[in-house]
């Protein structure tokens, strides 16, 4: 059963790193976080004369730059001036060159979200009729590619990086603070350090390219490289790599001076590192958290914390848990990982999985908003996912729970006494060996210690005289035979030396085997670890994907602006519907506002305007105003004051519309006794 344990192992670990890549590959490039909303010109709309502008509107602000936003004619060249402006709220305009011709017009856009994921699109609008265009609409898009697959993969680095660098330094702190003087483990979280210090360089030197041209040639473009050192995300990077100089001189204390102390004074510093490794913890955590999904939509200020928390709580676990899989399966026989050990960190464990549970629920509700998004979304697939992934690693967990309480039941207090006495067991039957270690060929053990190290003696010294005769008879002209006996013997001693190894090497495996409880731990952690694995790729993969929340909404304003457009343009009849974002500062400032014109045709109309926050609830507001413009004539404004019916509804009846045309609709929005805003699109009616 020992021998069979390490194919298992290997076969078990192979299955988890391909199902670590399949779910990396089908992940794709990075969905958008922040969804275009609105624009004008609309999709698909055809106006009758040249707009002076067009603008975009997004779910949430996001980054712009010279490129972002351009507008093409019909044969793909350009017509704006430059880079686009942000006019108000997440609404973003760029100017258009005056007396464009009529044909079909291409917009494109490449932005950057307020969350750090790259967002990408186009659509076109016709001034006067349709023309056909040799610009390609599809195949707009960032974050994918090779460039993509990179930074993918950077990010999952960088995790595994942070999981294992805090989860072993917690594991030995908190639980085995003996740990601190095995190999396995100082190596463990020396790893952890170096994967994340070369991730953070890997995503920093990837960031420019992803997020712009997405060319490999790009990454080591020194101007991308200063533009991203500007933005957020690249401030987060470089906080990261300042933290990581703090958490490697934390390592140096802790398998150093700390590691050198005896039981007593280890106790004492103890607690002074702890907090001195918490901080430096917290700060990478937050190197994340003040760059990604949590930094923006609803109540940053509470979800930044809470993050932090999760991801704290997610190394311990994991992090400790790849810890215990080293201790158990390196660890030298005469340092194994108490029992007591294994029963602090359940106890730890248990702990982060409560927290994980308090905050992963919070994080589910602000990201998804409502249960249809579990199934409609595939941030909602993917946390199900997530979700079953934890389940199932508690339930193994509970295994190993087992495992340790049968384990403590063993021998005394600990059951260190009963490894100890086992390892002594070992060492004693080996002793034979070890005195006669340069016997010729004898198995470890076979005769007393004195006999073979006697017989050795004089064989050692035999061979000292005969290597001094075979150099004196090479020096007087000897035959080289001589000399090759003595190369014979030197390879003999080497393959001797070398069979010694392995047999110590069986022996150490041997004695870490020999409790049936301490094999089954063993085996239940390594299920765990594996579970963990696969665990970390679907979260990476969550954290670039976009929020429940954000795409039903996208989905929602796309629907209403198709809506609006096909009833602006179509016929004489109809019902149009205007939805237009507002920020009006202050609080309860932000929200959308739509206008309703029924039927949307010269003469008598009824309109109905909403007032709805951004997630979708509707909210009254002090006052709303309405004004119709048709500047083509020079028509307006006409006010229209609609009454409060309910909560965020207004309704004006007999809203007379003189004549045909492409009207702009203006609505002022005041939010407090000193806080308001204008917004307005333009929409074909009659």
């Amino acid at each position: 059963m020992t021998q069979a344990i390490a194919p298992r192992a290997r076969t078990l670990v192979l299955l988890f790193l391909a199902a670590v890549a399949a779910l990396l590959v089908g992940a794709g490039p990075a969905a958008a976080h922040a969804a275009l909303t609105g624009s004008d010109p609309a999709q698909g709309t055809v106006v009758d004369t040249a707009p002076t502008q067009v603008s975009l509107t997004f779910s949430e602000k996001v980054a712009t730059t010279d490129g972002s936003l351009r507008v093409l004619d019909p044969k793909g060249k350009r017509v704006d001036t430059g880079k686009p402006a942000n006019v108000s709220g997440t609404t973003y305009a760029v100017q258009l060159h005056a007396g464009l011709p009529d044909g079909t017009y291409t917009v494109t856009y490449q932005v950057v979200s307020e969350d750090s994921h790259p967002v990408s699109g186009a659509y076109t609008f016709s001034i006067g009729a349709p023309s056909r265009t040799s610009v390609p609409v599809s195949g707009q898009e960032v974050g994918g590619g090779v460039v993509g697959g990179l930074y993918g993969f950077g990010r999952y680095l960088s995790y595994a990086g942070y999981i294992v660098l805090v989860g072993g330094a917690a594991f030995v702190l908190a639980c085995w603070p003996r740990g601190t003087s095995v190999r396995a483990v100082q190596r463990l979280v020396v790893s952890g350090w170096l994967a994340l210090t070369a991730a953070t360089l890997f995503l920093l030197l990837l960031r420019g390219s992803y997020t712009g041209s997405g060319k490999v040639a790009d990454i080591f473009d020194l101007d991308l490289l200063g533009d991203v050192l500007q933005t957020k995300t690249g401030a987060a990077l470089v906080s990261r790599l300042l933290l990581l100089a703090a958490a490697a001189l934390f390592i140096a204390v802790l398998f150093g001076a700390y590691d050198k102390r005896d039981d007593e004074e280890k106790r004492d510093l103890t607690f002074g590192l702890a907090i001195g490794g918490a901080v430096v913890a917290a700060g990478l955590a937050a190197s994340w958290a003040m760059a990604e999904h949590a930094s923006t939509g609803l109540q940053p200020g509470i979800a930044m914390p809470v993050d932090v928390l999760h991801l704290f709580a997610v190394a311990t676990w994991l992090g400790g848990l790849a810890t215990l899989l080293v201790a158990l399966y390196r660890a030298p026989a005469d340092q194994p990982v108490e029992a007591s050990a294994v029963r602090r960190f359940s106890t730890v464990a248990f702990g982060s999985v409560v927290a994980l549970v308090a905050t992963g629920t919070y994080q589910s509700w602000r990201q998804l908003g409502s249960w249809s998004a579990f199934t409609d979304t595939r941030y909602g697939q993917l946390l199900l996912v997530k979700i079953g992934l934890v389940a199932l690693l508690v339930g193994v967990a509970s295994i190993s729970r087992r495992w340790t309480g049968r384990l403590a039941g063993t021998g005394a207090p600990g059951s260190r006494a009963t490894v100890a006495a086992g390892v002594g067991a070992g060492v004693g039957a080996g002793t034979t060996a070890s005195a006669g270690s340069g016997g010729a060929g004898k198995d470890p053990g076979s005769g007393t210690g004195t006999g073979t190290g006697t017989e050795q003696s004089k064989k050692q010294g035999a061979g000292k005289q005969g290597a001094a005769r075979a150099g004196a008879g090479r020096g007087s002209g000897e035959k080289p035979g001589d000399a090759a006996t003595g190369a014979v013997g030197s390879e003999r001693a080497a393959q001797l030396a070398r069979q010694r190894a392995a047999e110590d090497t069986a022996r150490q495996k041997r004695l870490r085997d020999a409790d049936p409880h301490r094999f089954g731990l063993r085996r239940s952690v390594l299920a765990e670890a594996g579970v963990a694995v696969v665990l970390l790729a679907v979260t990476t993969a969550l954290t670039s994907t976009e929020p429940g929340r954000t795409e039903q909404d996208a989905k929602a304003a796309t629907a209403a602006s198709s809506s609006s457009s096909s009833s602006g343009t179509g016929s004489s009849s109809g019902a149009l519907t205007l939805d237009m974002p507002f920020d009006a500062g202050g609080t309860n400032g932000k929200g959308v506002v739509s206008v309703d014109l029924d039927p949307a045709r010269a003469g008598g109309n009824e309109m109905h305007v909403y007032v709805t926050r951004p997630n979708g609830r509707a909210f009254d507001v002090p006052e709303v105003k309405v004004a119709l413009t048709l500047e083509s004539k020079s028509i307006g404004p006409l006010p229209v004051a609609p009454d409060h019916i309910t909560t965020g509804h207004w309704s004006a009846s007999g809203v007379q519309i003189p004549m045909a045309g492409e009207w702009k609709i203006a609505v002022t929005v005041r939010t407090s006794d000193i806080d308001q805003v204008t917004v307005s699109k333009n929409a074909q009616i009659g």
